[in-house]
């Protein structure tokens, strides 16, 4: 995929949709002409070094930074001419906590939803119910200032959804949490995409955004690399995928000469880029390098059967979100 190319769904209509977006801060060009298409209902994971352009582009979002050059849409509104309608559309939870010493957590829920201009005769009922999604009832009268990182990251993101916006932008919302406290916040998000909310979240804690992530987009120095649902980013941004062949570990003369026999019958294939027996391994296995489709993949398993190799283990090796993000960038931060 060259660099700036998407590969969004364009079956599902897109609730953000930026074009040429570009942000320039004196001679630094921050975003560079930035083309982005998230669709309703996704969990869009921003993934990219510090400096990227990640935070540039949510604060364009949410209004609170013009672009330089270029437009963007949140929820059909324009960035630029539709700020209220923008701010009506978008939940924003920043990467830092702030809040009044000694307030509470339903004060600060009160306190935004005032500024929210929610009707006082509504603010209760919906506090109440916001602190039950984000499992935070039983510290109603905590004060806010006590919580623990995860509870803050929670009660803020009950904030962002106090004005029920179509639209979650969570900017680094992980950072600095233990891993339960970040098994709870991926769970919390799913569960919010099931009640029809779009989540886009920026982190560079890529296995969290690979398991809870529809669709992910990689920035680097202000440039889009990639964006488009998962499993088409995976496939496209792979030279090739490699397989992993496993035989009887009894059979005669060995495990060893079974490898060695498929290893003969697999070289030189249509599509297979390399073969490495790898005896000494445990368990003892082959590892094929593959460029070509499903179809010829059936077609090579099915030679090494035909020819009597003892099967016992033929699948494909998984690359991770992480693996992809590494051979797509340049590794520039700053």
């Amino acid at each position: 995929m060259s660099s700036g190319s998407t590969a969004s769904d364009t079956s599902v209509a897109a609730i953000v949709e930026t074009r040429g977006l570009t942000r320039r801060y004196g001679a630094t060009l921050a975003l560079n002409q930035l083309n982005l298409a998230i669709p309703q209902g996704a969990i869009y994971g921003f993934i990219g070094p510090n400096g990227a352009g990640k935070t540039t582009t949510m604060r364009i979002l949410t209004t609170l930074l013009l672009p330089s050059d270029g437009e963007a849409w949140v929820a059909g509104y324009s960035v630029v001419r539709d700020r209220a309608a923008v701010r009506r559309a978008v939940g924003f939870m920043p990467d830092f906590f702030g809040v009044y010493d000694n307030m509470k957590a339903a004060e600060y829920l009160e306190f935004f939803a005032a500024a929210y201009d929610i009707a006082p005769a509504r603010r209760p009922r919906l506090i109440d119910d916001l602190l039950a999604l984000v499992d935070l009832s039983h510290k109603k009268e905590a004060e806010v200032m006590g919580l623990s990182r995860g509870m803050k990251q929670r009660l803020s993101l009950a904030r962002t959804m106090l004005h029920d916006p179509a639209l979650l932008i969570l900017d680094e919302p992980a950072s600095g949490l233990d891993p339960r406290a970040r098994v709870e916040l991926r769970e919390l998000l799913k569960e919010l995409r099931a009640m029809g909310k779009t989540i886009m979240i920026s982190s560079h804690i890529l296995t969290e955004l690979a398991e809870m992530c529809t669709h992910i987009g990689i920035i680097e120095r202000g440039n889009l690399l990639a964006s488009g649902d998962v499993a088409t980013i995976m496939r496209e941004l792979q030279p090739h995928r490699v397989f992993e062949v496993q035989v009887l570990a009894d059979t005669e003369p060995g495990a060893a000469a079974a490898l060695e026999q498929a290893a003969a019958l697999v070289r030189g294939q249509p599509h297979v880029l390399a073969v490495r027996v790898l005896p000494e391994d445990e368990p003892p296995h082959m590892q094929i390098d593959f460029d070509g489709d499903d179809r010829a993949v059936s077609g090579l398993l099915g030679r090494l059967m035909a020819a009597g190799i003892p099967v016992t283990h033929f699948a494909g090796q998984a690359s991770d979100l992480e693996e992809i993000f590494l051979r797509v960038t340049e590794g520039v931060t700053g």
